[in-house]
């Protein structure tokens, strides 16, 4: 028993116990970065957006492989080098026998270690189980991806220690005066470190033993007395000046990473960029708290609110722009007045009878002399997982229809994701009609599922979080490069250079009915109104077609080509304009028009996640004609989520999750709300106008008893997705409810189905 006591005192009052109790105690905001760290690989913060999947499977150049890893083991590494430079400047004056011993900096990193090492261990073990849970690793490459992450740190890790080995001084230098001279006139950090001994005369930890380079326990009784405290304190204060130059030079690599942020090689898995995040947080907690001590907090709620008043009188970074659009002119007013000047009864009734045209012209295309069904195209958003999803979906449909899907459908309305894989399957369509029938089905469902969320990660560190210093060309004007940028260019380039291009150059095909008409419709976040964006001018959709409400119009959406006509809205670029629809928080900025008041857009699924509102609108403008026409309506909704998911038991709530149950409900029953105004609207549908209407849904469905699958095994909501992610999206078109879909569009159809 008297052992087992002395073996646990022994423990206790080791360096590396003190200092956990220590970090405790005193550095909660640095322990907060690694909590946070545990939270994101573990699925505990934003497992719905994918998050822990950036640190589980990452990927890089394409693939998940060691390199991968390794990648993501260097950014590990680096945040354990942060951390261990950060808490020596902090604390290791509270420790004085450490600058006593030889090499101090590198025995007090083995002690400080225990930390990262149950980290690091806590991360291997989750890489391990969901790789293997994954199915689709083998052994082998399991053992590789590990392999990896440990050669990532140790190689950073072994940098640190050459770099220390050969700068820093220990006590004995000193002692016996060969110490460099220019070392004492080393006067950056001398002062701050004196005041740190001075106030630590005496030592409040009762250390007994220590950790050496060999990892051997040793006695800290032969060194308790050492009275030098002038050399002590040159050895603080020359290795804390060292500490601080590998800092700038990590901060100073990745500021110059910034100006290769498009050279694939270097756009990162986004589990190593988020890492080396959580590494300028520790420097910069550790750098406040070292040079203000107790004002520290105070320090960075002044600078909070002096970066936020500058934002507000407009000194930064300055708002993100459209390309395409010239900003150098007059801003456009947005005001009630000039949004019905623009949207006057008048330019109603000139747009809609330039539509009714294209409305003749689809007719003429149809085969059949007989009225035909005219097909309405809904897609839901969902970042990478709806933008699969959709195509997956489109090629099985217009397999079934004989390739007569988009020869039959008029328009195409949605949101973010999914839009964007319903405009890269008409571009497709465009180029090659039988597109659903040939040997490149497999390369368009590779393309839509390639990864977006590297590059915007990496430029997210290298380039917004400092400066944004460098510019591109675009239709004659000139624009900051920012992450929404990287954004569009990684797609562009994903999706094989097929729609970087101005969104009026699709006008006359769409004019001619040669391809479906497209109507995107972000929303503006200024008041929540609609931004119709079309390659033709659509302001019948932003007022209401009612003869009563002319007087009065009530403005509902924005015309974006004819409102902003004189910022040259024609050259946008099809490309942004995509984005425009799919600003997925804080990932991809939200874009600024150029307007006074300044407007910001922000997604369209916040309005309508899955396009029916737009398509119903289109629908009241021109239902006599439809009717006359046509056989009928057959909206095909191709949806990322189940309309009626099992309702599920919700286990007893934290006092957390009762403070914010009133705000999640809301956000987490968003797309429920919007079905459900949704089904309102299609019921009203059915009084007013007077032909067939047909809802047919493709719904990607998580809870399928084929596919043995809960609500936990979703694909995320992000613009990553896992191997198994995307197999699972692609083989769920074959559950019974999407097949029985197929079978009633093949009904509802056939007779615009060639053979």
């Amino acid at each position: 028993m008297f052992r087992l006591k002395k073996s646990l005192d022994q423990v206790i009052h080791s360096l590396a116990m003190q200092l956990v109790f220590h970090h405790f105690k005193n550095n909660l905001a640095l322990i907060a970065v690694w909590i946070t760290f545990v939270a994101a690989f573990s699925g505990g913060l934003g497992k719905v957006y994918g998050i822990h999947y950036l640190f589980l499977d990452p990927e890089y150049l394409g693939k998940v492989s060691f390199w991968s890893f390794y990648i993501v083991g260097i950014s590990f590494g680096n945040l354990i080098v942060a951390w261990h430079i950060t808490t020596y400047i902090l604390d290791a004056h509270r420790f004085r026998f450490v600058g006593v011993l030889q090499r101090p900096f590198t025995k007090f990193s083995i002690n400080n270690s225990l930390i990262p090492l149950i980290i690091l261990t806590s991360y291997i073990a989750s890489v391990i189980r969901f790789q293997t849970n994954n199915g689709l690793a083998k052994p082998t490459d399991i053992l590789l991806f590990t392999l990896g992450i440990l050669a990532g740190i140790i190689s950073m890790n072994l940098i640190m220690v050459l770099y220390f080995r050969f700068t820093n001084k220990d006590i004995f230098k000193f002692v016996t005066d060969k110490v460099d001279k220019s070392l004492k006139k080393t006067l950056l950090s001398r002062d701050r470190v004196m005041n740190r001994v001075q106030e630590n005369k005496a030592d409040k930890f009762n250390v007994k033993n220590y950790l050496d380079l060999k990892l051997r326990v040793r006695t800290t009784q032969h060194i308790a007395d050492f009275r030098n405290k002038e050399a002590i304190l040159k050895v603080f204060d020359q290795n804390h000046f060292n500490s601080v130059i590998f800092e700038l030079g990590i901060i100073g690599i990745i500021l110059l990473l910034g100006f290769f942020m498009e050279v694939e090689f270097l756009q990162i898995p986004a589990g190593a960029s988020s890492l080396l995040m959580f590494a300028i947080a520790v420097m910069l907690v550790g750098a406040i708290s070292y040079w203000f001590k107790g004002w520290g907090l105070a320090l960075a709620l002044v600078i909070f609110v002096l970066v936020n008043a500058g934002a507000k009188l407009g000194i930064g970074k300055g708002a993100n722009q459209a390309a395409g659009l010239n900003y150098d002119t007059i801003l456009t007013n947005y005001s009630i007045e000039n949004l019905r000047r623009t949207h006057s009864r008048a330019q109603y009734e000139k747009d809609k009878l330039q539509m009714l045209k294209t409305l003749e012209n689809w007719k003429a295309k149809q085969t059949d002399s007989s009225n035909q069904k005219m097909v309405f195209l809904c897609v839901s958003g969902g970042g990478q997982r709806a933008a699969l999803w959709t195509v997956n979906s489109l090629l099985r449909i217009d397999s079934a229809l004989n390739g007569s899907l988009m020869d039959q459908t008029f328009l195409m309305t949605g949101a973010s994701g999914g839009f964007i894989g319903a405009a890269f399957y008409r571009e497709i369509y465009r180029r090659n009609p039988k597109v659903a029938f040939g040997a490149e089905k497999q390369e368009l469902l590779n393309r839509i599922g390639k990864d977006n969320l590297n590059p915007v990660i990496f430029g997210l560190l290298v380039n917004d979080l400092f400066f944004k210093l460098r510019t591109h060309q675009y239709a004659g004007h000139t624009y900051s490069i920012d992450r929404g940028f990287i954004f569009e260019q990684n797609l562009n380039k994903n999706l094989g250079n097929v729609l970087d291009k101005p969104i009026n150059t699709y006008q006359e095909e769409e004019e001619n009915a040669e391809i479906p008409t497209l109507i995107l419709s972000p929303t503006i976040g200024n008041d929540g109104r609609k931004l119709y964006i079309s390659s033709q001018p659509v302001s019948f959709m932003g007022v209401s077609h009612s003869e009563s409400e002319f007087n009065y119009p009530r403005i509902r959406g924005v015309d974006f080509q004819r409102f902003f006509e004189a910022n040259e809205s024609y050259n946008l670029s099809f490309l942004t304009a995509l984005r425009m629809s799919a600003s997925f928080p804080y990932i991809t900025p939200n874009i600024s028009l150029p307007a006074y008041p300044r407007v910001e857009i922000m997604d369209a699924g916040i309005s309508d996640n899955f396009g029916i509102t737009d398509a119903i609108r289109f629908i009241s403008v021109f239902k006599d004609w439809i009717a006359t026409n046509t056989d009928g309506i057959v909206l095909i909704v191709i949806r990322d989520t189940l309309p009626d998911a099992p309702i599920e038991e919700r286990s007893n709530p934290s006092m957390i999750d009762r403070l914010t149950y009133p705000i999640a409900s809301v956000y987490n029953n968003m797309t429920h709300m919007q079905d459900i105004s949704n089904d309102i609207q299609l019921g009203q549908m059915q009084k007013w106008f007077p032909g067939e209407i047909d809802v047919i849904e493709v719904a990607y469905n998580s809870h399928s008893e084929k596919n043995n699958a809960s609500e936990n095994e979703r694909a995320s909501l992000s613009w990553h997705l896992t191997t198994k992610e995307k197999q699972h999206l692609i083989e769920n078109i074959n559950i019974e409810s999407n097949q029985e879909a197929l079978r009633k569009l093949q009904e509802l159809l056939k007779s615009s189905s060639n053979p």
